[in-house]
This record gives C-alpha cells, sequence and structure tokens, in this order.
C-alpha cells in the first residue's frame, strides 16, 4: 500500500462509519508503530506520524523521561533517567519523551492486518463515543428497539444506528420473555462503565417507565394539564400512579382512564398485563395516604410524624382487600406517599388507642400529680406529652371546657417544672460519664478531649463512629476537619469487622 492509498482508506473509512479521519489516522499510526516493534523484536516504543495532505509518514523510536533514581528502570528499551535525556536535550523535563528518528517499515500483510484490527478497534470505540454522546441527553426518558438476541434472560435491543442497549435480567419484569424482531420499550435508566465502551442500560421495571408511558397515552399530561406526582409498582402485577388536575375543570383519574378504559388498558397491555390503579393526588399526606389504599375505605387515620407512619383503620371485612396479596396493596401505598402505613381492623384500632390513652393517664397523673378525671381530659384532647402541655399556646388549653385560667396555668407550671428536673438530671447524669477504654485508647483522643465527648453522650469508640460531622461540630472547640477525622478513625473498626467476615 503506498502513502495515497493510506489516504484514499481513511477517506473510504471516514465516510463508511461516519467516523473522523483523525480516529483513522491515529488507527493507522498505532497500527504502523505496532508493527516497528515487532520487526525489531525489542520491547521499544515506536511512534508514527504521517502526514495528513501526502500520506507520507515517518517513524521515531522514543523513550520517556523518568526521574533519576538508584532502582533499575522498568523499561529499560523505553524509558531514560533524566540525566541521560539531558545529555541528549538540555531543556528536557521529566514526563517529556525524547525522540530519534528510525527507518519506517512497509505497509506490508502484517501492518495491513494489524492496522485493520486497530481500525476496527478504533472505530467501534468512535462509534460508541457518538451513540453515548446521542442517548446521554436521552438517559431518564423512554426509549424503544427491536429485540437482537436474547441471552441468559439478558435482552440486547438494536436501537438503531450502530446502536444497542441491555436490558439485564434484573431489569425484565417477571415472567415476561420476548423473541428476536420484537418491538420493546424501556426506561434509559443508566449509561454504565463497561470494558468494551460505554453500555446502554434500559429497563422494564423502573417506575418511570410506567410514568413515561402514561405520559404516551394521555396528551393532558404532556399539555401541563394533568402533573403525575408519582408511581409504584409491583412489575408485571400491579402498579399505583398519582395524578393531579392543574385545572379544576379537568378529571385526572377520568382522563388517565380514557374512554371505556382504552388508555389505562394500553398502560398495562405494555407492562405484560400489569394492573394500574390510578390514585388522585392530595397535599394532605392523611388524605393522600387513604387514596392510596384505594379501593379500600379507611374509617380512621392517626399521624405520627416523628416517627413518619400512619396507623390506618378499615372495616373488619375489608382488612384483607386494603393489606392485599401478600401485602401488596399497603405495599405499594406505602411506596407511593412515602409513609410507613400500617393497617388494622377498627377493632385493634380501638384496642391501640384504648391502651395508649391509658398509659398517658397513667403518665400524667404520676408526673402531673392530677387525679385521673383530669389525667383523662388531656389524652382525650390529643396531648400526647408534658412537652405538649408545657408548651402548646396557652389560648389552645383555655379552649377546654372543662378546664379554667387557674386549672390551665397551673397544669402548664408543672409541666415546665418535671421537664426542667429532667433535662438537670439528664446533664448531671452526662457530666458524671467515664468514657470507654476504647475511646480513651483511641488514636487522636486525648484523656481531656474523651471526657468531653463522654459528657456529651459519645462514650464508646462505636457511639463515635456513628456521629456525624455536623453533629460532632456542635461541640465546642471541634471544628469540621477535625471531626471528619476523629468519626473515620473510629469507624476504622467496622472495615476491620467487614474484611475478617468476608475472610471467613
Amino acid at each position: 500500500m503506498n502513502n495515497k492509498e493510506i489516504l484514499l482508506v481513511v477517506d473510504a473509512v471516514s465516510n463508511e462509519k461516519g467516523v473522523s479521519k483523525e480516529v483513522i489516522f491515529g488507527a493507522i499510526e498505532a497500527a504502523l508503530a505496532m508493527a516497528t516493534c515487532k520487526k525489531h523484536d525489542i520491547e521499544l516504543d515506536a511512534h508514527v506520524e504521517i502526514d495528513r495532505e501526502t500520506g507520507d509518514y515517518e517513524t521515531f523510536r522514543q523513550w520517556l523521561v523518568v526521574e533519576d533514581s538508584d532502582e533499575v528502570l522498568e523499561q529499560p528499551e523505553a524509558q531514560l533517567t533524566l540525566s541521560q535525556a539531558q545529555e541528549k536535550q538540555s531543556d528536557i523535563e521529566v514526563g517529556a519523551y525524547i525522540h530519534e528518528p528510525m527507518n519506517s517499515v512497509e505497509f506490508g500483510r502484517i501492518a495491513a492486518q494489524t492496522a485493520k484490527q486497530v481500525i476496527v478497534q478504533k472505530v467501534r470505540e468512535a462509534e460508541r463515543a457518538q451513540v453515548v454522546e446521542q442517548y446521554q441527553e436521552k438517559l431518564g426518558q423512554m426509549i424503544g428497539g427491536t429485540v437482537k438476541r436474547v441471552e441468559r434472560g439478558n435482552v440486547t435491543l438494536d436501537l438503531g444506528g450502530n446502536a444497542e442497549a441491555l436490558i439485564p435480567r434484573e431489569e425484565m419484569v417477571p415472567r415476561e420473555s420476548f423473541r428476536s424482531g420484537d418491538r420493546v420499550r424501556g426506561y434509559l435508566k443508566e449509561i454504565r462503565p463497561d470494558g468494551r465502551g460505554p453500555q446502554l442500560i434500559v429497563s422494564r421495571v423502573a417506575p418511570e417507565l410506567l410514568i413515561e408511558l402514561f405520559k404516551l397515552e394521555v396528551p393532558e399530561i404532556s399539555d401541563g394539564l394533568i402533573e403525575i406526582k408519582g408511581a409504584a409498582r409491583d412489575p408485571g402485577l400491579r402498579a399505583k400512579i398519582a395524578v393531579q388536575a392543574m385545572e379544576p375543570r379537568i378529571d385526572p383519574v377520568g382522563a388517565c382512564v380514557g374512554m371505556r378504559g382504552s388508555r389505562v388498558q394500553a398502560v398495562t397491555n405494555e407492562l405484560a398485563g400489569e394492573r394500574v390503579d390510578i390514585i388522585t393526588w392530595d397535599e394532605d399526606p392523611a388524605r393522600f395516604a387513604i387514596n392510596a389504599l384505594a379501593p379500600a375505605e379507611a374509617l380512621s387515620i392517626v399521624v405520627d410524624e416523628e416517627a413518619h407512619s400512619m396507623d390506618i383503620a378499615v372495616d373488619d371485612e375489608q382488612l384483607s382487600q386494603a393489606i392485599g396479596r401478600g401485602g401488596q396493596n399497603v405495599r405499594l401505598a406505602s411506596q407511593l406517599s412515602g409513609w410507613d402505613l400500617n393497617i388494622m381492623s377498627a377493632s385493634d384500632a380501638d384496642q391501640k388507642a384504648e391502651t395508649e390513652i391509658s398509659a398517658l393517664i397513667e403518665v400524667f397523673m404520676k408526673q402531673l400529680d392530677v387525679d385521673e378525671d383530669v389525667a383523662l381530659i388531656l389524652a382525650q384532647e390529643g396531648f400526647s406529652g408534658l412537652e405538649e402541655i408545657a408548651y402548646v399556646p396557652e389560648q389552645e388549653m383555655l379552649d377546654i371546657e372543662e378546664f379554667d385560667a387557674d386549672i390551665v396555668a397551673e397544669l402548664r407550671s408543672r409541666a415546665r417544672d418535671v421537664l426542667l428536673t429532667k433535662a438537670i438530671a439528664n446533664e448531671e447524669q452526662l457530666e458524671m460519664a467515664e468514657p470507654a477504654q476504647d475511646l480513651l485508647d483511641m488514636e487522636g483522643i486525648t484523656e481531656e478531649l474523651a471526657k468531653l465527648l463522654a459528657s456529651k453522650g459519645i462514650a464508646t469508640m462505636d457511639e463515635l463512629a456513628e456521629q456525624s460531622v455536623d453533629e460532632l461540630t456542635e461541640i465546642d472547640s471541634i471544628d469540621e476537619e477535625q471531626a471528619a477525622t476523629l468519626i473515620m478513625k473510629a469507624r476504622e473498626s467496622w472495615f476491620t469487622d467487614e474484611q475478617t467476615e468476608a475472610g471467613e
């Protein structure tokens, strides 16, 4: 192959594969360099430069300049120490190359085969890079393709334009199967690094796919008249999706269901028969949770904001429906609402409420030194602790029919006295706390610092490891850098334990 033929090859491959000429030139240069190394049968480092206009090329032997050292060079045929290199070029620096011209190899059969392999590899790399760039903008969207092959449950999709995507087995809907040539849609979940180049990962089980399908089937969503607030799925079996109308005149559930169920049925068909419940979203978490439990109806609900959970009572006859087969209905409702939902029968809810009220009455009688009647009124009015009695707006307690101003003032005073006594006792207990030996022995901990940490309730190394930087910097004299260092040092034992278990 002469020099002009090199230019023709570059033009042909570039036009055919849609890859820049520079990539092809680089592949041929690499092939010629490899052929040069093979010809001399030593581990030299060859470098080839092709003239982009004429196709002429020159070959150089090059040495990487490394720092002076008493140790033997790892690659003596391709490296020079700095002092050796400066004998050839006085202004050379570490990391640069010394070049020396050498005879170029002919672009013969062996070089041509090597060039072909390198070109194919470079072209594939360039094509993958183009695919990644093209699909980077589609990340987080629904894409479609044709099944190219199925291997061990993993499905490879042909997206067209030399682009492929993979649906891993764990991202497939259970019991769903495809054959070559089937058209499949999925959610572009991630672009995963791979030894052979970045890989497009598509999911058929992601809740986002359900959302994208409804956007496709319901024009009101794409027009901004309806907003999807969230979705939860048990892939292939059942799903819930929450919708909100942006205009009062629109029925969001009816619009998503469609005429005679046509729209929701189209989504169900796409997802292998997955039944979809369409839920009206509500800004009130309790109402939204009740909606999410549909078709079961709630009788009462108790919200525990601190635990981020709700106790929902339903009719005994609807208990199994509210929970669903294998807990499916309540699990999806919990995922959709973002709250832990505890479903119970009305009788169980009444019994639990009675137990809690009885416990509260005992607490109020003992700590506030009041009779059962006063404690019962406080519990029935929704007071769940001394903090509420001490610090809620005074008018809320004055609004209670059985209480007058004197009773309210006395109750609030007693509650505050009890809380203050507890706080003082806790403070004294912490001040007297002694640090554990493992904390005293930890690197970077002085006895003074250990006692300071113990006085704040951090007496052991494990307790220190569980802290966050923000929590630790609240202690005077500890800055962010010291906090981070102490926490990581305390956590070293965790990693040691994990490695020991892995070794076993």
